[in-house]
């Protein structure tokens, strides 16, 4: 291969890092500056590169990561099984997306956060307070996306089912959720989102474990270098689980269509 094919290869690979990298760079020189004036609140991303291969030898990186993986993930299950189930009920019959319209605009609305001081009563401090607030802010968007999925399914595949005679759970299994994948997986990507800004939020506002609390502990020991490490990380985390998501949904969509 030729340099200006390798040059035309690698363009396409570079250029959206372009961007991030000026941005890095602005930040670089512009706290830099800042502790020649001398202020301490802003380290520059050099720093914050030192302080995250600290925390990395030292353990703490990835036992605050896993804490805050396993939770978001365990609450986003909890969430999804009860979302997905209910919103299957609720899209197939009219008569309970009636009798629950009411409590679900009443309750969707209330900021999970406003769930922690009650929270806390009933479970004190630990992984079962983050798993119930993770757990009921990922209910909600996995309702609404899956009822409405499940609204928007053919009905003459919901009328055939009913003249071959499925029962309810059958229909739910055969019928409906096939079809409904697509939308599942982007209801699924919500919900993983969700979860991993929630489970961050409560580990900084009350939880004392995982990288909401690392982040909130370098803050307060005016370490500004390890707390733009953990900031920078979460991104990055959340950035990588997003990716994963978006492969297994293309693997998924890849097998239903070779399998049709």
């Amino acid at each position: 291969m030729t340099d200006e094919g390798v040059r035309r290869g690698l363009l396409p690979l570079l250029r959206p890092w372009v961007f991030p990298a000026l941005l890095l760079g602005l930040f670089e020189w512009y706290a830099r500056r800042a502790a020649a004036l001398g202020s301490d609140a802003l380290a520059p991303p050099s720093a914050a590169l030192e302080a995250f291969a600290g925390a990395a030898l030292d353990g703490s990186l990835w036992q605050a990561t896993g804490f805050t993986l396993g939770t978001a993930a365990l609450g986003l299950l909890l969430g999804a099984v009860l979302g997905i189930a209910l919103g299957i009920v609720l899209g197939l019959s009219r008569r309970a997306a009636q009798l629950g319209g009411l409590s679900i605009e009443v309750l969707r609305p209330v900021p999970s956060v406003a769930l922690i001081p009650l929270s806390m009563l009933m479970f004190g401090f630990g992984v079962r307070m983050e798993l119930a607030i993770v757990a009921f802010a990922t209910f909600w968007p996995m309702l609404v996306l899956v009822q409405s999925a499940v609204q928007q399914v053919e009905p003459r595949l919901l009328e055939l089912s009913r003249v071959l005679g499925l029962s309810a759970r059958d229909r739910a299994f055969k019928i409906v959720l096939p079809a409904i994948v697509p939308r599942l997986f982007v209801a699924l990507r919500l919900g993983v989102a969700v979860a991993l800004v929630v489970a961050v939020t409560v580990e900084i506002a009350a939880n004392p474990h995982g990288m909401g609390y690392a982040m909130m502990i370098a803050q307060q020991s005016f370490d500004p270098a390890l707390m733009l490490a953990w900031l920078g990380w979460i991104g990055v985390v959340g950035f990588v689980v997003n990716a994963g998501m978006l492969r297994l949904q293309r693997h998924v969509a890849r097998r239903m269509g070779s399998a049709s």
